[in-house]
């Protein structure tokens, strides 16, 4: 972590401490920028930009990104799009509905599918924007439950992206973490009728994703993050689909990297192995990192952290 980081954490204003987003962009030379977009289906969803600061050459690719069940764009997510913008390649995010800063009921996720909708029309309106993206190399980054929500999108739009890096993917939801029989029929059956309600029984992920203590601290702090108990709707339509996409593994064809933690008990690394070795795609790579938790990206020591940057960025490198 960065000096401010190892200060205390109380009282931030951002993950990285209380120096405005726009001077803490400008030491890290990265532009950004956030709006509201409205999906075609009526929704208001919160947007963000990060882009290399130079701007007399395009980005050296575009990246759709994920993010994860009850997180959002604005906290610790932030800190792989700036690493990816000093690099060259230009991020775009949306928080899901129901997540961060877009409508919807708190983490409360009806129907999968039109979150694919949504994300996919807000990439499109980028291209639209900014002709000059239309013949960049453009990739799906997905962490999580993000993951599987990007290989959906592949699976409705096999030629838009030139390849996916999926972290941790929930490919399957892990029997150590879901509910024991009969408990999931249960939950089936009173969804129907109180779909909204956080009654689901599980433990915080929070313990079970953040390795250490101090950045557990500071994802704690997250004003958007949700910390209740996942809604009945929601984690009903999480089974559907991870099961839908555990079923279609072998239809995964475009080029990928996935990357996952042996330690993980809330994505199972089994899981993305099975992927690995079911997809279709002739490029194909896996990275397992022995110990590591599931928050790869923030969640680890500062050390751990830069093995997984350097992997995905050594990945885009020979992508684009």
């Amino acid at each position: 972590m960065g000096e401010e980081q190892k200060q205390d954490p109380q009282n931030r204003l951002h993950y990285w401490g209380n120096t405005t987003e726009e001077d803490y962009y400008n030491t890290q030379n990265v532009r950004s920028a956030k709006s509201f977009y409205t999906s075609p289906r009526g929704l208001s969803l919160f947007t963000r930009s990060w882009l290399p600061l130079r701007t007399t050459i395009p980005p050296r690719g575009l990246i759709c990104m994920v993010h994860g069940y009850g997180n959002d764009i604005s906290w610790t997510f932030q800190a792989t799009p700036i690493f990816l913008a000093q690099h060259g390649f230009a991020s775009f995010a949306l928080d899901l509905q129901g997540h961060g800063q877009s409508q919807g009921l708190k983490a409360y996720i009806p129907n999968v599918n039109d979150v694919v909708s949504d994300i996919v029309s807000f990439f499109n309106f980028i291209l639209t924007q900014n002709p000059d993206y239309q013949n960049l190399p453009k990739f799906l980054f997905g962490e999580s439950m993000g993951g599987a929500i990007c290989l959906l999108i592949h699976f409705q739009n096999p030629r838009l992206f030139s390849g996916a890096i999926l972290i941790a993917p929930m490919c399957k939801i892990s029997d150590k973490v879901k509910p024991r029989w009969p408990i999931p029929d249960i939950l089936t059956f009173v969804s129907r009728f109180a779909p909204t309600l956080p009654i689901v029984p599980t433990a915080d992920l929070m313990d079970k994703s953040v390795k250490v203590q101090q950045k557990k601290l500071i994802a704690g702090m997250n004003p958007m993050r949700y910390g209740g108990k996942p809604r009945l709707g929601t984690v009903v339509e999480l089974l559907r689909v991870t099961d839908y996409a555990s079923n279609r593994l072998c239809d995964v064809s475009l080029p990928f990297i996935v990357l996952h933690g042996s330690a993980d008990v809330v994505t199972d690394p089994d899981v993305s192995r099975e992927l690995f070795e079911k997809a279709k795609s002739d490029d194909k790579s896996i990275k397992n990192y022995d110990g590591m938790m599931h928050s790869l990206l923030f969640g680890e020591t500062d050390e751990n952290v830069e093995i997984v940057r350097g992997d995905i960025l050594a990945w885009l490198n020979d992508h684009c």
